[in-house]
């Protein structure tokens, strides 16, 4: 009896405390790998402050959860033997390959950390804890997972010209041809914008032009309205400051709609694109016929947001009173994008006014390249 008992606690501290410490540094070692690949996507290919935020405090989770398995570093490093691993010469030819590009690199990231954490959980059992703290890392990864590939398949918002439609200002065209010329002139996103009609004849006229807008390659983007946007089948939102909170808007609509948001300072701007804005719109900026706006911020407006570090690589649109005679300031403060309304809408020639529009933000663009 007495040398069965030497013999089990010499397994406990000996070769299987071994094993253990060796499959927890291992799995450390993915996990926080497959996590700090998914927080460098969302930091330098999403560009998002929120999803890299979440994924730091993970990895940080994650460190804290190993240090309170009372394992010294010293020990993890003593057990990790890889020249003799059996598991590094195993591959699989998927894992040559990331055929979708980020959207790849991050679902295989993301399964290498939660399966990793899922290990790191059961182990921690061995050693006489519960697993709970890895346990609740593991369902955080699979909601961040989740935001960060539907982010990455969204349809991008970085527009440099988007035509806000409003059938009462479609003077001397319909909506629709309004659309065609807008898409023939390059703009690449056109919002629907009704203030007062029906909700039944709102979705019917929106119905029509999100089709329109969809066949000649545009995105469509509805005004205020989340549930128009969702029966209408559009890409997506606009909020206004008093419309739904960005986060409802999101559960309505689903992980791949584009939400936006309208802001009048950079304090608004952080606030939005922090709740998961994909862009903004900024102003006023010039006075305009569709709207009284006593406050305009002018062009200083647009350099403020551009002086901001964390603003400047951010999808937004300067909008009211934006027309060709004045585009080409907005265009000068390297702002990336304009909302246009009537400037468009409302003139004999939609083409040409759209246009000079777009010719005078892509000739900025490319200057800036120079």
């Amino acid at each position: 009896m007495l040398l069965s008992c030497v013999l089990t606690q010499t397994l406990v501290n000996g070769p299987i405390l071994n094993e253990l410490h060796r499959i927890i540094d291992a799995n450390t070692n993915r996990a926080s790998e497959g996590i700090r690949v998914l927080e460098d996507l969302a930091r330098f290919s999403l560009e998002s402050e929120e999803l890299s935020r979440s994924l730091k405090e993970l990895r940080h989770d994650l460190q804290t959860s190993i240090q309170q398995l009372g394992i010294s570093q010293a020990a993890l490093l003593e057990s990790r033997d890889t020249d003799q691993d059996v598991g590094t010469a195993i591959t699989t030819s998927n894992e040559q390959h990331r055929k979708e590009g980020v959207v790849d690199i991050a679902s295989a990231a993301a399964k290498r950390a939660q399966e990793a954490i899922r290990v790191l959980e059961e182990s921690s059992k061995a050693l006489g804890y519960s697993g709970a703290s890895f346990e609740s890392i593991r369902y955080k990864l699979y909601d961040i997972h989740r935001d960060l590939i539907l982010k990455m398949e969204r349809p991008s918002p970085r527009w440099s010209v988007c035509v806000l439609v409003t059938k009462s200002l479609c003077l001397h065209h319909t909506p629709r041809s309004v659309i065609q010329d807008a898409a023939r002139a390059g703009a690449e996103c056109i919002q629907i914008r009704e203030k007062d009609m029906p909700s039944d004849e709102f979705l019917e006229h929106a119905s029509s032009m999100v089709s329109c807008a969809h066949e000649h390659g545009m995105i469509a983007i509805i005004n205020d309205r989340v549930d128009i946007a969702l029966a209408s089948k559009a890409d997506g939102v606009h909020l206004g400051q008093q419309d739904l909170p960005i986060s409802v808007a999101r559960s309505i609509l689903g992980g791949r709609a584009i939400i936006g948001r309208t802001c009048t300072n950079n304090e608004q701007l952080h606030e939005a694109f922090n709740q998961g804005a994909d862009y903004c719109g900024l102003g006023p900026v010039f006075s305009s016929t569709t709207k009284q706006k006593p406050n305009l911020g002018g062009i200083e407006l647009l350099k403020i947001a551009m002086d901001d570090a964390l603003l400047q690589k951010k999808p937004m649109l300067s909008i009211s009173g934006i027309a060709p005679s004045n585009v080409d300031l907005i265009a000068a403060t390297g702002f990336p994008g304009v909302a246009v309304s009537s400037a468009v809408c409302s003139v004999s020639d939609p083409y040409s006014a759209c246009r000079a529009i777009v010719e005078a933000m892509q000739h900025a663009t490319s200057s800036s390249k120079c």
